[in-house]
């Protein structure tokens, strides 16, 4: 490289504020949306089954929002947590956090600000769902800490995740009825089943040291009780179906959706590090062809004379 390209890329990189902004976004996760999706797919499913097809638009918007606002704040504590943890983990060792980039003490600050953006999202909504997001921030908090201490910490993720579905049937019909925590019981499964395969790409280093996880305490049966949980959200699925009275867009949904659990496994065959991150990424389109099975059958619905 010549001085003349050393210095167009020196005059282009980001630097002072606006490279430290760049370093919370990072910090958020902004710039990567996949959690965004994982979380944002069963608030979605709620608002739709909530609203039978037609969610109150002041409802959707706060949801919307808070699914960002959330995701970013937990992952921002989830950093803060583990910033003795990340330097010795290959895949996380450049965070914000563990690389330096931002203090401990400026992801407190962050981590505040957005808990008060929450709460004020949250005031916007009745009584059962203020309620029900106290339960929302608990998780959020919670989540980051007990992996130290339980070999599941999935199953606490998966509660996190999942809380927003039944504070979005209180949001719109102002309570929280079975159909809402049976949604919400599949969206738990169905996080235990991708962060699996999220914790199998660093199996290794989590072992060394002490993190725990599904995936190191299936070990070798790894594979085979991420489909026992596939077959169970399925069933979960069509559970919610019957009970929703959803018809056949939903239920062609929920086939698409057991093809690609299928394509996850073939995926994540051989175990490595790749395959496994690839089979979690490639979650998000499960969530999504459910979602387009609801919206497919009330759309229909009420075009029907």
């Amino acid at each position: 490289m010549n001085s003349d390209t050393r210095q167009k890329a020196a005059s282009s990189a980001p630097t002072g504020v606006v490279a430290q902004l760049l370093n919370y976004a990072a910090l958020m996760r902004l710039n990567r949306p996949i959690g965004v999706w994982l979380l944002l797919w069963p608030t979605l499913w709620a608002l739709w089954l909530a609203g039978k097809g037609h969610p109150d638009s002041g409802v959707f918007l706060v949801f919307m929002l808070g699914v960002i606002v959330m995701r970013s704040a937990g992952c921002v504590l989830n950093d803060f947590a583990d910033r003795n943890i990340d330097p010795y983990v290959e895949r996380t060792r450049k965070r914000p956090i563990a690389s330096g980039a931002v203090a401990p003490a400026e992801a407190l600050t962050l981590f505040v600000a957005l808990a008060l953006i929450a709460i004020g999202l949250a005031a916007m909504l009745n009584p059962l769902a203020q309620m029900l997001a106290a339960g929302a921030a608990g998780l959020t908090i919670l989540y980051p800490f007990i992996k130290r201490f339980v070999s599941i910490p999935q199953f606490v993720l998966g509660a996190a995740f999942g809380w927003a579905v039944p504070m979005a049937f209180a949001a719109q019909t102002g309570e929280a009825p079975q159909l809402a925590w049976l949604v919400f019981g599949t969206a738990l499964i169905w996080a235990v089943i991708y962060d699996t395969f999220y914790a199998m790409v660093d199996r290794e280093d989590d072992h060394k040291i002490g993190v725990k996880s599904t995936a190191i305490l299936f070990g070798d049966a790894d594979l085979f009780v991420i489909g026992g949980l596939q077959l169970l959200m399925l069933v979960a699925l069509v559970f919610i179906g019957d009970m929703a009275d959803l018809g056949s867009w939903y239920y062609g949904s929920v086939g698409v959706a057991a093809m690609l659990m299928g394509y996850h496994q073939w995926l994540a065959r051989d175990r490595q590090p790749s395959s496994c991150f690839a089979a979690f990424l490639h979650n998000h389109y499960v969530g999504m062809v459910i979602f387009i099975g609801i919206v497919l059958h009330y759309t229909f619905l009420t075009a029907a004379p």
